[in-house]
C-alpha cells in the first residue's frame, strides 16, 4: 500500500471528529512506513483545509511527516509525505 486517503466530506458530515482522523491516518502512516496520506477536506469556504494546515502544523504532528504539499491543480487536496 503506497497511500492513505481520507476524504473528510463524510466525516464532517456525520459530525466526527476530524482530528481524532487525522490523528489516526497520521499514526497509521508512521506504524506502517507509508510515504503517502491524501487528505480531502474539498473546496468549500477553505475553513476545513484550514482547519487540516492547522492540525498538521502543531509540533508534535509536525515531527512525525516530512513536508505538507497543496495540490496546485486541486485545491480541496493536500499531501502529507512521510520519510522513507
Amino acid at each position: 500500500m503506497g497511500r492513505i486517503k481520507l476524504d473528510l466530506h463524510d466525516i464532517y458530515n456525520r459530525g466526527r471528529s476530524i482530528d481524532a482522523e487525522l490523528g489516526r491516518v497520521i499514526r497509521e502512516a508512521v506504524e506502517h512506513g507509508i510515504p503517502l496520506v491524501e487528505i480531502i477536506p474539498g473546496k468549500g469556504s477553505g475553513q476545513l483545509k484550514k482547519h487540516v494546515l492547522r492540525f498538521l502544523e502543531q509540533k508534535d504532528i509536525k515531527a512525525l511527516y516530512h513536508r505538507i504539499e497543496k495540490d496546485d491543480k486541486n485545491f480541496g487536496r493536500i499531501f502529507v509525505h512521510f520519510k522513507k
